[in-house]
């Protein structure tokens, strides 16, 4: 029976406050960094990935707003996400959720899952998809 209260205490206590979804021009207050997205929680985790280890933000050069992940971008955005390029992979465009330490382009790629700064594990998961964020070659 306790373990019933619970679970509709959970269930009835609503969304989340500690999450917020924001579309641009609106960026999100609690970040020193214009960020954007869906469901975005205090350290830049989304609706999308939501694992102790999702907590970067990239920037869209786009936009020039910083988002959890391509979807949260193709959720709030009208427009199509435009790649960091090559030339710029010396610039501020990746965000530490942990620590909120901004990385260039180059220091995340070489990284090795992990803030440099903090040691925060980043998910390694998302060198899948690096080619969505950075013009890299396969």
């Amino acid at each position: 029976m306790a373990d019933d209260d619970a679970r509709n205490r959970d269930a009835d206590s609503g969304p989340d406050p500690d999450r917020r979804t924001v579309a641009p021009p609106s960026t999100d207050d609690r970040f020193a960094v214009p960020v954007c997205g869906v469901d975005v929680d205090t350290e830049t985790r989304c609706a999308h990935y939501d694992t102790a280890l999702d907590v970067v933000a990239l920037r869209f050069p786009c936009c020039e707003a910083y988002y959890p992940c391509f979807r949260c971008h193709e959720a709030v955005t009208d427009h199509e996400p435009a790649r960091v390029p090559r030339e710029r992979f010396d610039e501020p465009a990746v965000r530490c959720g942990v620590c909120e330490t901004t990385l260039s382009v180059r220091v995340y790629l070489d990284c090795e899952d992990s803030c440099p700064t903090c040691g925060a594990s980043f998910n390694p998961g998302c060198r899948r998809h690096r080619d969505r964020y950075f013009a890299v070659e396969r």
